[in-house]
């Protein structure tokens, strides 16, 4: 074996009885480069230990064998272990973003012929964008299809009003999560990725972005870190350079709207015709897929308990959201009725549905009618 690969040994031993797993991965990354053309088996075979080792890890962890690290003063869990092993995959996202998406999960699914050729994986995704966008979602699903443990940090018990502490409990959460494959979730990120030039901040949250650029930069390869943030803005520049892939998760335009309408719209319950969703996808902007699952729980509800017109409920319950949001809410919803149904519903039958007076329906409706003349 060449001497350039066995000087490597004495730091592969020392990192391994010092626990040193990044060392290590480092070190035998470096090996698989060197060796690959004049020993590719024995290259595959180390990319193969690379890309798996503690597989069985994250089960037995899971289920209590090695429990998850606590706040030393509040006894509380300072994470949240979750397999989405049964979870429904199904998530609707932008035609770019799905690109991006099923990129990165089929680079993680052949990483081992990454790192046989000397190539770091991506194991790093940095999600932003407004609430209710799936973000949270996303990961879960990706945890899924990677048939990994996804571990959440829990805010709530992590930050700490004694100085110092958020920093020690943040350490535990990332070294606990470093320690067999798995992803580590941070959401609301910017609560700990704090500008550090913020004036308001007095030191805390500068130890805990150092922390945190120095754990991104070293994270093993068989494990993978998700945040995601409402505010961008807030982060600290160098912890953006640091992510391997960056997504930005927009509201959705109307193409993906009538996606998600169609997604939560249950057909064994309700049977709305394809135009009517339409229509409700190009009329009501602003909406997040969180949103409409709500909007869409509330019709089925209705549906269920009163036998209720799936189309008249969805209308009364955007009504109750969105009618003073909306330009022009009123007398689009009043003329859309009108050329749905025709004779079949009267203008108080409308006025009624949309909490007008019959007389405001009768001058939308004419209006209308005078445009058309």
């Amino acid at each position: 074996m060449k001497e350039s690969v066995l000087k490597h040994l004495p730091n592969i031993v020392r990192a391994s009885l010092e626990g040193d797993k990044r060392t290590v991965e480092l070190a035998v990354m470096t090996i698989i480069r060197k060796i690959k053309k004049e020993n590719p088996s024995l290259s595959d075979e180390l990319a193969g230990i690379l890309s798996t080792y503690g597989a069985g890890a994250p089960l037995t962890r899971s289920l209590g064998i090695d429990p998850p690290p606590t706040d030393k003063e509040s006894y509380l869990s300072l994470v949240k272990i979750s397999d989405n092993s049964d979870l429904g995959d199904k998530i609707v996202l932008s035609e770019g973003t799905s690109i991006i998406v099923d990129r990165f999960l089929k680079e993680r699914e052949v990483m081992g012929k990454l790192i046989s050729n000397g190539i770091k994986p991506p194991n790093s995704l940095l999600l932003y964008g407004p609430p209710g966008v799936g973000k949270t979602f996303l990961a879960k699903v990706i945890s899924k299809q990677l048939n990994l443990p996804l571990i959440t940090l829990d805010l709530a018990s992590t930050v700490s009003s004694y100085l110092g502490k958020t920093g020690q409990n943040l350490k535990k959460v990332l070294e606990y999560a470093k320690s067999s494959p798995s992803i580590l979730f941070l959401d609301e990120f910017d609560a700990i990725a704090k500008r550090r030039d913020d004036p308001t901040d007095l030191g805390e949250l500068k130890r805990i972005v150092n922390v945190l650029l120095k754990e991104l930069e070293d994270w093993p390869n068989n494990s993978i870190v998700i945040a995601a943030t409402n505010h961008p803005e807030f982060l600290d520049k160098a912890i953006w350079r640091r992510f391997d892939i960056k997504i930005e998760m927009p509201l959705p335009d109307a193409t993906v709207r009538l996606k998600v309408w169609i997604e939560n719209m249950d057909k064994d319950i309700v049977d709305i015709p394809i135009d009517f969703l339409e229509f409700i996808s190009q009329s009501i902007e602003g909406v997040s897929p969180a949103d409409i699952k709500q909007i869409s729980e509330k019709v089925l509800r209705e549906v269920i308990v009163d036998d209720t017109d799936p189309r008249f409920a969805l209308i009364r319950v955007l009504r109750e959201s969105y009618s003073l949001s909306i330009p022009n809410f009123n007398k689009t919803m009043v003329k859309k009725l009108k050329s749905i149904f025709g004779k079949k519903i009267t203008q108080a039958q409308i006025a009624e549905l949309l909490g007008l007076s019959v007389s405001t329906v009768n001058h939308h409706l004419k209006s209308e009618s005078k445009l058309q003349n």
